[in-house]
């Protein structure tokens, strides 16, 4: 056996409390796939289940996608493809029979649709020939956001139907959509558009005041009922750094990554600022977010913890930054932390888990439908699971890349030993 074999088995029998088995994870899997139902769930559910089950298909892989499906991949992209077929198919209902530009689903939200739109162009390159035209209704959505959505007099896309109105949630909803889809086509305008939204999205929502937080809601004026928000969400942070990172794997995937260096640093750059701007919020007793990242009356937020840590592995694993990785790492022990030795490798219960309940929903929660108060058994929650599992387990796979910065970290009783074995499982990745 070789001396990284013996480092990654000591490696991950230390961590195995802090991270959940197989059969957990199924458990969380089914309960993103009962709950999720409004448009933004729906999106957040294909790529969270590309990005844990299906790699090959993610844009983070860096490559184009195959342009068939591997009969090893059949089973795991088919809830992927699952959600766009059933899209496509009801969305002349949902929309009341109109043809043109059109979202994909009839929301009062412009965003949120738009964040199916990768399944669907997905479905489409992979050549299902299953009748549905999913080409014809990625070319609504994007004519939709284009030609039918109010805008800035700059030209930022509303996230909402009935006004100007934008939300930090847009980056992770359109601009992934636009970037796919520029990716797919080899189209440079629609990736530069992609950019160019989070950019001017950036310069509405960035709070310079509060060390460059994003602000939550700006613009609107309540007449479709939804008040502007301009406090630090932690989730709204979450969203648009989480957001620039699947723009920014689509630029560079693409033939125009050595023309677009600029706007790949400045996505680079912009993720990072997010990072420095919440994590000096992290409470240092739960090593959870609150809700409102500067507001300690808020209440803690396993959710944007999840995410937002999520998105320091994957910038981690993207871009080579590891600044925030002893924070992530913080999180990630927190929210997996269990205290019964019923929570095996191979158990499905969540006995002793901290932050999850009994039926392995992660807890506590914003509630997403009123993201003022404290909620239960929020699907979105479960997708910033898999994504946090996800990016962790390619980091770990990868070579824990930047490990060397658990120096920083409060690690508990065995912080001496965790701290060894993860500088020597990284640098065994590079001796060997």
């Amino acid at each position: 056996m070789s001396l990284r074999q013996v480092l990654c088995l000591l490696f991950f029998g230390l961590v195995s409390a802090q991270n959940l088995s197989d059969s957990q994870t199924a458990n969380v899997t089914a309960n993103l796939a009962l709950g999720a139902t409004h448009p933004w769930e729906l999106g957040t559910r294909a790529q969270v289940l590309l990005e844990h089950d299906v790699p090959l298909f993610s844009v983070f892989s860096l490559t184009l996608p195959p342009s068939s499906i591997p009969s090893n991949t059949t089973a795991a992209i088919s809830p992927v493809l699952s959600i766009a077929k059933s899209v496509v198919q009801n969305r002349t209902a949902s929309n009341g029979n109109i043809t043109g530009p059109q979202p994909l689903v009839a929301d009062d939200s412009a965003g949120d649709p738009a964040s199916i739109g990768p399944a669907v162009l997905l479905a489409n390159w992979t050549n299902l020939g299953d009748g549905v035209d999913y080409a014809g209704a990625a070319l609504d959505q994007l004519n939709f956001l284009y030609e039918k959505v109010p805008k800035t007099s700059d030209g930022a896309i509303s996230h909402r139907t009935a006004e100007v109105q934008l939300w930090s949630d847009f980056v992770y909803m359109a601009p992934p959509f636009l970037a796919y889809y520029g990716l797919l086509t080899n189209n440079q305008t629609l990736l530069m558009d992609a950019y160019t939204q989070i950019k001017l999205y950036r310069n509405y929502l960035r709070d310079t005041a509060a060390g460059n937080l994003w602000a939550h809601i700006v613009l609107g004026n309540n007449s479709n009922g939804v008040p502007n928000d301009p406090g630090h969400w932690s989730t709204g942070n979450g969203w648009a750094a989480a957001g620039m990172l699947r723009v920014l794997a689509s630029i560079q995937t693409s033939t125009f990554s050595s023309s677009m260096k600029s706007e790949q640093s400045d996505l680079q750059d912009w993720v990072s600022e997010i990072h420095a701007a919440i994590y000096p919020h992290l409470d240092p007793t739960s090593n959870l977010f609150f809700n409102y990242a500067d507001e300690m009356n808020t209440f803690l937020d396993a959710a944007s913890t999840a995410l937002i840590a999520s998105t320091v592995y994957r910038l981690s694993l993207l871009r080579g930054v590891h600044t925030h990785l002893p924070d992530a790492e913080k999180s990630r022990q927190a929210l997996f932390n269990t205290t019964s030795s019923s929570s095996s490798s191979s158990s499905s219960n969540f006995t002793g888990f901290t932050h999850f309940s009994s039926d392995g929903w992660l807890t506590p929660v914003v509630n997403p439908d009123d993201f003022g108060n404290n909620g239960s058994d929020s699907p979105e929650s479960e997708a910033f699971v898999l994504d946090l599992q996800a990016t962790w387990t390619e980091w770990v796979n990868g070579g824990s890349q930047g490990a060397n910065g658990a120096e920083k970290l409060g690690l508990g009783t065995n912080s001496g030993v965790m701290i060894f074995f993860m500088t020597a499982f990284s640098m065994s990745w590079i001796l060997l």
